[in-house]
């Protein structure tokens, strides 16, 4: 901890990284531990956190992360967009297909930013805030297939009809990415994703991990 630093500020940003690698919540007595601060310490840095909705304790006191890191989040998904943008614009025009990013938000698959091709007759509408379970639609599988870390797994997921009757999805999972999970992928109108899809959009996801790092 240097002099132009907060210990305050660091230790209150270590609880949320604490809490946000747990399903099940966190004791006083367990954040004093990892933290090595004793427990006042503890109820002060908790309490400043729930005035913000950053922190929120259950029943039996357990902390858990609050709806506040979610507003926190949304406000990142322009961020996000922005720098994804060049390579999802790429990706449509070599495709000719519409791009998307798609980000995890809470269950479900949230699309923050999409490019249709300007060279196609015709190709799928796909918006902004489209919301989708993560089970289903390419961009989800990918997401769970980078969670369950299956050596096997070629990289990308391909889909047909899942979301869309007549559309087939494809789609890779940003990977190295610090507090962001998601994915990027294409959906078109096709019975069947042509062979070349796949790697192009595990090329573009690597672009877009390589410009949010």
């Amino acid at each position: 901890m240097t002099a132009e630093t907060s210990q305050t500020l660091d230790r209150g940003l270590r609880v949320l990284k604490l809490l946000a690698d747990t399903d099940h919540g966190l004791t006083v007595t367990e954040l004093s531990t990892k933290l090595g601060v004793n427990r006042t310490v503890v109820y002060r840095l908790l309490a400043t956190l729930e005035q913000h909705a950053l922190v929120r304790r259950d029943i039996g006191g357990r902390a858990r992360v609050g709806l506040g890191v979610l507003q926190l989040g949304r406000q990142v998904h322009p961020l996000v967009r922005e720098a994804a943008l060049p390579a999802l614009r790429a990706l449509a025009e070599d495709i000719g297909a519409t791009a998307h990013l798609t980000l995890v938000d809470g269950t479900e698959a949230l699309a923050v930013a999409v490019v249709e091709p300007t060279w196609t007759d015709y190709h799928v509408a796909y918006r902004p805030g489209f919301r989708h379970p993560l089970d289903r639609g390419a961009a989800g599988r990918a997401i769970l297939a980078a969670r369950a870390g299956n050596p096997d797994d070629p990289g990308y997921a391909l889909t047909h009809g899942e979301l869309e009757a007549g559309a087939s999805g494809a789609a890779a999972p940003l990977l190295g990415v610090t507090g962001i999970e998601g994915s990027v992928g294409v959906v078109m109108l096709t019975d069947a994703v042509p062979e070349q899809v796949g790697p192009r959009v595990l090329e573009a996801a690597r672009e877009v991990s390589e410009a949010l790092r």
